[in-house]
């Protein structure tokens, strides 16, 4: 039996490996396009790896995946975080969990998991072929395929895997349309703000622990820390507003009023009582040098400064219609929104095959017999933290055991 895995990425490598592992009978060729095996797997984290995330409840686990979490429940039950883990960890790469649930390799590098699949894919005598790219997939009266690529060269499998990612451009996916499969519009995920022309960008590094953001006109909300950039802001309240607000932030072009609380556990009510506090306690004290609530002072100083607050006013001078303006920036803070820039190197897709067409169960295609999807490729994407990455190792794994 002939497998061919198209996609040189996470999914398609965890594929290819497993393939090869669990069929001793089949040859497992992997194909890709670029010049480079791994790509996504070496920047992500930093280039650390998020390799997974420690949610073991998997009915949590899927609320982490704006597309995908009523299918992923089926494809989570057959291989699950602590699957992951230990087939990490029986290669010899123990992983580490940090405070907010990310996990990586215990080396903090990524080199040691590429390192991993490398070594696993030598070992299972998978051949990896690069600068290779399929144009075209032509189904056979025997169900089998003949792959065309660019130059006129030609593969022959009996079981095809396709684990080329995400892509933005529609068209990227036209080899595919035209096998009968319905394509879910692409749009990116996961993605930080820009804020053009506004002064919060000099306080590029400034990171609040806590934030809530909103998007005007919207149900969109979410919360987590938030960093500021010297292009807008980012961090991981940011980047969950962009996933779960891709289609809508696409249909808006990207142009939007977003709404920040810096204190989200904070009412307009609460903060009239912390200012009144203050004139009793600290009358004599500048506003701007004495900031009473849980905020870093660059922030604070200019959030001060944004309520036509002077650096001499003092707490007890602090006049009510400046105080309302502190107040709304403080929990109720408003920037225009133009444009967006992906999130380092980890470009993230929202679309692609529709869920429909596809059995989790085996992740082969309802359409085409002996053809298999796994990873960004389907519509399915979820948040940072090394869910996505969890995403390829469970689908690129049910697609090896499904095989046969």
């Amino acid at each position: 039996m002939n497998i061919i895995v198209i996609g040189g990425g996470a999914a398609g490598f965890f594929a290819a490996i497993n393939c090869a592992q669990m069929h001793n009978n089949c040859t497992v060729t992997l194909l890709e396009k670029s010049s480079k095996l791994l790509s996504k797997v070496r920047v992500s984290g930093g280039g650390r790896c998020n390799v997974t995330h420690a949610c073991f409840d998997n009915s949590l686990l899927v609320k982490n995946y704006p597309r995908g979490e009523k299918e992923l429940r089926n494809a989570f039950s057959r291989f699950s975080t602590t699957d992951t883990i230990n087939w990490f960890e029986q290669r010899g790469v123990k992983l580490k969990t940090e405070a907010d649930g990310r996990m990586f390799p215990e080396s903090n590098t990524s080199e040691t998991i590429v390192n991993c699949l490398m070594q696993e894919a030598e070992k299972a005598k998978v051949t990896a072929k690069l600068n290779v790219d399929i144009i075209e997939i032509i189904k056979n009266d025997t169900n089998t395929f003949t792959l065309k690529e660019i130059g006129g060269g030609l593969f022959h499998c009996d079981k095809l895997v396709v684990a080329t990612g995400g892509n933005p451009k529609d068209t990227a996916y036209e080899w595919l349309r035209k096998l009968g499969h319905t394509i879910v519009k692409p749009v990116p995920s996961l993605f930080t703000f820009n804020i053009p022309d506004n002064k919060i960008t000099e306080l590029m590094g400034v990171s609040v622990p806590h934030a809530k953001v909103r998007v005007a006109g919207t149900k969109l909300e979410t919360e987590g820390p938030l960093l500021i950039t010297h292009w807008g802001m980012s961090g991981p309240a940011i980047l969950k507003a962009s996933a779960w607000g891709a289609r809508t932030l696409s249909e808006m072009n990207y142009n939007f009023t977003a709404l920040i609380s810096w204190l989200p556990k904070h009412t307009e009510e609460k903060l009239r009582i912390e200012f009144n506090n203050q004139r009793e306690e600290n009358p004599s004290k500048t506003i701007i040098n004495n900031c009473p609530l849980e905020l870093p002072k660059r922030l604070w100083e200019y959030l001060v400064t944004k309520a036509g607050i002077t650096e001499t006013t003092r707490w007890a001078d602090l006049a009510k219609k400046n105080a309302n303006l502190l107040s709304h920036s403080l929990i109720n803070d408003e920037y225009s929104v133009k444009g967006k820039t992906t999130f380092k190197e980890e470009f993230v897709t929202c679309g692609g095959i529709s869920l429909k067409e596809i059995d989790f169960a085996t992740m082969q295609s309802k359409i085409v017999p002996n053809l298999y999807f796994a990873g960004e490729i389907i519509d399915v994407d979820g948040i940072t933290g090394g869910f996505n990455f969890q995403n390829a190792w469970s689908s690129g794994w049910i697609v090896a055991n499904s095989i046969n």
